[in-house]
């Protein structure tokens, strides 16, 4: 029997009419919809991704609880924010470190929207102690460093993203072969995929292998910040 896609059309579906109705009445009307469409089908990818995850390493988590789990809420944080718009339009999931309770450790992470579906892997907006410890990492390890951003599989999936400081970090010369690198704020990878691809029945073997690829890259930085691999 062939296997059953985990996301179908209605995911998408919903996410879109989500952003033309970004309000708590259309939302609650849609509730169970969101539930049977969203949360549930995001549920089951997190519970069958998890014996792939240990294979990678044992220390990361592919929780599946409505809250404190791998699944991001769909309600926003508006206290700070200019946009009171009460919903997320899309959908997303983070395995991340034993060791952390938020986005801000080590982590796989996966991203669903209509027109921007992606895989990250890494540290995002890392702390000055995180952020410290990698430079240092990186510093003292360049050859290893440089063999896990140029492997030929990494560098064929993924892409460096995220924000860096204008100039060298302190104690560090301009000049530094590994300047660039260092001067990250961010040490996260982006992978990106087809929408289309999420609602075939083999997307968590192909999330799985992206995964994989990144091995070598989360491998550093997990323990470069003093947590197990």
């Amino acid at each position: 029997m062939p296997k059953r896609p985990h996301f179908g059309p209605e995911l998408l579906t919903f996410l879109r009419q989500l952003k033309r109705n970004n309000n708590r009445e259309w939302f609650d009307a849609n509730k169970k919809r969101f539930e049977e469409d969203v949360r549930e089908p995001l549920a089951r990818f997190v519970v069958d991704f998890g014996p792939k995850l240990k294979k990678i390493s044992p220390h990361f988590l592919a929780d599946p609880r409505k809250t404190g789990g791998s699944i991001f809420r769909i309600y926003r944080d508006t206290r700070f924010s200019k946009d009171k718009t009460p919903f997320k339009t899309w959908a997303a999931v983070q395995f991340r470190h034993e060791a952390g309770k938020d986005v801000h450790t080590p982590g796989f992470y996966l991203h669903l929207e209509p027109g921007n579906v992606f895989g990250g892997v890494g540290i995002w907006h890392a702390d000055s102690t995180a952020l410290t410890k990698i430079r240092e990492a990186i510093d003292s390890n360049r050859a290893e460093w440089k063999r896990v951003v140029s492997g030929k599989t990494f560098k064929s999936t993924y892409e460096l993203a995220g924000e860096s400081l204008k100039r060298a970090p302190k104690g560090y010369d301009p000049d530094h072969p590994l300047i660039n690198d260092l001067k990250r704020k961010d040490f996260v990878a982006i992978t990106p995929f087809d929408v289309q691809e999420i609602l075939l029945s083999d997307f968590l073997d192909r999330y799985s292998n992206t995964v994989r690829a990144a091995a070598p890259f989360m491998r550093f930085l997990t323990k470069a910040v003093g947590c197990d691999w």
